[in-house]
């Protein structure tokens, strides 16, 4: 499976004040900005974790994925959820000729743990030979951190910290995953069985 990021969550999304009253840091803490771009790094990093544990996107932005063979042209299985929009659809065949898909031939089919895009008609379209098809589409809970569920929320902050707290330790150490994150985190968690495919 090849998903990429085509958008960047901004840092304006990223509750900095909510997870410094989560330290228990001051106000007067960051004067220069330095830290605040500390804090930014174990929050992304533990926005990832989370993330590749439960294959749900957090906060919204556009993804691309790219399909080498659909597991059924009936219905496909998307690779993360939530999606709130397919934003396109293009073939691209091996010699890089590019086709953007008409969006009337396919729809989201929404759901909070497996959304798939199908068909409006017979099938989704054919893969090129030695090409491939790119999904864009719009993933996240929402652009907003209040967006999030609760306990998602709570599982990057507590994750986050642990980061910071073990940020002078070398090797692994204090980068797996605390009981209580996987606590919170367990019941968003799916098994990857349905992609099959080279997808």
């Amino acid at each position: 499976m090849n998903l990429n990021d085509l958008t960047r969550v901004p840092t304006a999304a990223l509750p900095l004040a909510v997870f410094k009253e989560h330290l228990r840091l001051g106000a007067g803490f960051d004067d220069d900005g330095g830290q605040d771009r500390i804090l930014e790094t174990y929050l992304r990093a533990a926005q990832s974790a989370i993330e590749a544990r439960t294959g749900k996107v957090l906060l919204d932005r556009e993804m691309r994925w790219d399909v080498t063979a659909w597991r059924a042209r009936m219905r496909q299985p998307l690779p993360v959820a939530p999606v709130s929009a397919i934003v396109r659809m293009t073939r691209v065949s091996g010699d890089g000729q590019r086709q953007e898909v008409a969006p009337t031939r396919y729809r989201l089919e929404p759901d909070s743990q497996r959304p798939a895009v199908v068909p409006v008609g017979a099938a989704l379209p054919d893969v090129p030979r030695d090409g491939r098809i790119e999904v864009v589409m719009l993933a996240g809970y929402g652009p907003d951190w209040s967006d999030l569920p609760d306990d998602l929320a709570q599982a990057v902050l507590l994750l986050a910290a642990h980061f910071y707290e073990f940020r002078t330790m070398s090797g692994d150490t204090g980068h797996g995953l605390p009981q209580g994150v996987a606590a919170l985190i367990e019941r968003y968690r799916t098994v990857r069985l349905f992609m099959g495919g080279r997808s």
